[in-house]
C-alpha cells in the first residue's frame, strides 16, 4: 500500500459543492484513495485500522475524522471479528475550490482557516458525542440545497472549537506529477511500510531510490514533511499502537516486533509521538489511538 501513490477519486462537483455518502461493509469503497475535496468521516459499526497519510491507529463506532485535500485515507475493518453491516461509514466531503471562494467574499469564513489547515494532517476529533454526530449528519443527507450547505458549516463550525483532537500524519501530500526522484522515493516508503521491522539505514534506502544520502534526505523531506528517521519511528510506533490494542503480546516482544533493537528508544519514541508511555497507551485502550 503506497501512501505516495494512492487511488485518485473524482468527485462530480457540477450540481453541489457538499456532497453526503454513506456506505456499509464490506464495500469495493473501502480502499486506499485520496481526493480534492475536504472529507468529515464518522465510522458508525465495526472496529479496526485507521491509515491516514503516515499515520496508523485504530477506530470505533463514533470515530470522526477531517482529512484534507490530497490526503490518502483508508479505514479497514477487521475481518476476523465482524460480519458485515449495512452502515459502517457516514461521510460528508467539502468542495475546496468553493471554501476558497466563500472565504475570499465573506471574512467570516476564515473563522474555519485553522480547522481547514489542519486537516491537511487529518484530525480526529476526540470525545465527540457520537450521537450528536449521527443526527448532524442524518440532516445534511435528509437536506438539499443551501439548507444542506448550511448544516454542513454549521458542523464544521463546531468542530473547529472542539478542544479535544488530535492531529494524525506528520506528512502532507500533494497531487503533483510524478518525477523520477519522487519515484525513487515512492520505493523506499512502500520498503519501508512493508519492512518497517527491519534493520533501515538511510544509506540502504538512498541505494534504493538511486541517489546519494544528500539527496535522499532532502527529497525525501520535501516529499513527505518528515526526516527519514522520524518517518521510521511514526511507522514503528504506528504498528506497535496496533498490536497494543490487538494483542496481549509482552510490550517488549513488541518492542522487538516492531524494529527497535533496545527497549529504552521504544519508550522514548513511544513518549514523543503518543504522549505517553506503551503501558498507558494499552492501559487506555482504543481512548488513547
Amino acid at each position: 500500500m503506497s501512501i505516495i501513490v494512492p487511488e485518485i477519486e473524482i468527485v462530480d462537483r457540477s450540481t453541489s459543492s457538499v456532497r453526503y455518502l454513506e456506505h456499509g461493509w464490506p464495500t469495493r469503497l473501502c480502499r486506499w484513495h485520496a481526493h480534492e475535496e475536504y472529507e468529515l468521516h464518522l465510522i458508525a459499526a465495526t472496529r479496526g485500522r485507521a491509515f491516514v497519510g503516515d499515520y496508523i491507529g485504530t477506530f470505533r463506532p463514533g470515530s470522526l475524522f477531517l482529512t484534507g485535500p490530497q490526503l490518502p485515507h483508508n479505514w479497514v475493518t477487521n475481518e476476523a471479528d465482524h460480519e458485515p453491516v449495512r452502515l459502517r461509514d457516514m461521510l460528508v466531503q467539502f468542495d475546496h475550490d468553493g471554501l476558497v471562494t466563500a472565504s475570499s467574499a465573506y471574512p467570516e469564513f476564515k473563522e474555519l482557516n485553522d480547522l481547514l489547515e489542519d486537516s491537511r494532517n487529518g484530525i480526529e476529533f476526540v470525545g465527540y458525542e457520537f450521537d450528536e454526530a449521527r443526527a448532524r449528519l442524518v440532516g445534511i443527507r435528509e437536506n438539499n440545497g443551501l439548507k444542506r450547505v448550511l448544516l454542513s458549516l454549521e458542523f464544521l463550525f463546531e468542530l473547529s472549537r472542539w478542544p479535544n483532537r488530535n492531529t494524525l500524519s506528520v506528512a502532507q501530500f500533494s497531487n503533483q506529477a510524478s518525477t523520477r526522484n519522487q519515484t525513487g522515493i515512492t520505493k523506499a516508503i512502500d520498503y519501508v511500510i512493508e519492512n518497517y521491522s527491519e534493520k533501515l539505514s538511510l544509506p540502504k534506502l538512498s541505494g534504493m531510490a538511486g541517489m546519494s544520502d544528500s539527496s535522499f534526505s532532502r527529497y525525501f523531506h520535501e516529499t513527505t514533511g518528515n526526516r527519514f528517521t522520524e518517518f521510521v519511528n511514526r511507522v514503528r510506533i504506528g504498528q506497535a499502537c496496533v498490536k497494543l490494542y490487538e494483542t496481549d503480546d509482552r510490550i517488549s516482544s513488541i518492542c522487538f516486533e516492531v524494529g527497535y533493537r533496545n527497549i529504552a528508544n521504544f519508550n522514548r519514541q513511544f513518549m514523543k509521538i503518543k504522549g505517553m508511555t506503551p503501558r498507558a497507551f494499552r492501559a487506555e485502550g482504543p481512548k488513547a489511538a
